[in-house]
């Protein structure tokens, strides 16, 4: 009996060193942080701190933008509780459902990502959203748009909307609304077709204007669509010319808004109607093509000049100076500041529910969504706040009329109209 107990003894100390050992990597344990209800990521001592972005590096001009500014403000972050921020490349979400899902699947198969900057377009979001958020991560998108991802903007989400997915760019809703300000009260336009690709983003936008551009008293005599791929515009542009549109509204992305708009300059009966995009087209490759010139586009502000991003302390002007120093040219379009702000957000949002413990690093998910959907954050696009369903821009838009293809920095195109909710 006294070497039974001698033997429990023994067992019971064993077993107490251990749990207070200290590990190979100079951890101790056991600990007392309690993970939440969508799971933790525990970073051991030395380990980075890795987020991954989502973005269409094919299929649209704005995923090589995003990119840019992930990469700068990783770069100006560098490290949270002396942990390095590990990027990595990005996964292409090819500006597809497809893409999106695809990608979405392959970043939540890794439990040590702690979240998300993605998407660039909305039809990738749409499927990338329900999977990021099942999975218990948080996404934070620089330009996609659709209402169908967030809400209504009155307090009712749209079927698209879940948990966990944030966007610091504009809900289109300010878009339409601005659109239709602009044409109805300032160039005085009373019929104005649309046309869409059947993409969430085109399609949700064009049905938001024609709502706007009704209720103030203007008239959608042709609401078209177009297939993806399409060059041919022949078909679509007889019936606008048929229903005597003083203007259109064509919130296309490149592939289909440039064969769009050099067909519609040289189109028998469209002689002097008035062309309106959306920021798809707002890219400089686009802007120095001769028929993007004396469209009429909508779009974020882009001129952030002294604007200072409160996590890093970098004005616009710095970050910009940056961008050009490092990848030798201005950038494409103004999201690269969005997706700047974006990154520095999830980054603040990590450093601020971290929890460090026995050398361990605990980033609890729940907590994550909490801080997101709570904070406040001063950005180079100005303050950063989102509401119950994820929509965290400014609501600020600019109208933009391009009357030269030799400029094609969005910056100095002259701004018509500017919109404030």
């Amino acid at each position: 009996m006294k070497n039974r107990v001698g033997i429990v003894r023994l067992t019971l100390a064993a077993t107490l060193a251990a749990a207070l050992m200290v590990s190979c990597d100079g951890s101790t344990g056991p600990s007392s942080f309690e993970p939440g209800p969508l799971g933790t990521v525990t970073l051991q001592r030395g380990e980075a701190v890795r987020i991954r972005s989502l973005l269409s590096m094919t299929g649209s001009s704005l995923g090589e933008t995003a990119r840019r500014g992930v990469e700068l403000a990783v770069r100006d972050v560098a490290s949270i509780r002396g942990r390095n921020v590990q990027l990595g490349d990005p996964i292409d979400s090819m500006c597809s459902p497809e893409g999106g899902r695809a990608g979405a699947r392959q970043i939540v198969a890794d439990p040590q990502v702690v979240g998300v900057i993605g998407t660039s377009c909305s039809a990738a979001a749409v499927a990338a959203s329900p999977v990021i958020s099942e999975a218990g991560f948080v996404m934070i998108a620089p330009s996609t748009t659709s209402p169908l991802l967030t809400s209504d903007l009155a307090g009712n989400p749209n079927p698209d909307y879940h948990p966990g997915y944030y966007r610091v760019a504009n809900n289109d809703l300010y878009q339409a609304r601005a659109v239709s300000d602009f044409a109805y009260n300032e160039l005085g336009l009373r019929r104005i077709a649309t046309v869409h690709d059947g993409d969430p983003y085109t399609t949700a936008l064009v049905n938001a204007f024609g709502d706007a551009f009704q209720a103030l008293g203007g008239e959608v005599p042709v609401a078209a669509g177009i297939r993806k791929g399409a060059a041919d515009m022949t078909a679509v542009l007889a019936e606008f010319a048929v229903a005597g549109a003083d203007g259109i509204f064509f919130p296309l992305f490149r592939a289909e808004g440039s064969p769009f708009a050099a067909q519609a300059r040289v189109f028998d009966g469209l002689e002097g109607v008035t062309l309106i995009s959306g920021a798809a087209l707002l890219v400089s490759d686009f802007l120095a093509t001769p028929q993007s010139e004396g469209i009429y586009f909508a779009g974020p502000e882009s001129d952030y000049r002294t604007n200072i991003n409160e996590v890093t302390g970098k004005s616009a002007e710095t970050v910009l100076a940056t961008h050009e120093a490092t990848y030798g040219e201005h950038p494409q379009s103004p999201y690269w500041a969005l997706a700047y702000d974006a990154t520095t957000f999830l980054l603040s949002a990590v450093r601020s529910v971290a929890v460090e413990e026995g050398g361990r690093l605990y980033i609890d998910r729940a907590a994550l969504r909490a801080w997101i959907g709570t904070a406040d954050l001063q950005g180079l696009i100005g303050t950063i706040s989102c509401d119950d369903f994820g929509d965290c821009g400014t609501g600020r838009q600019n109208i933009y009329h391009h009357t030269d293809s030799g400029i094609t920095d969005v910056q100095r195109l002259p701004v018509v109209y500017r919109f404030v909710p």
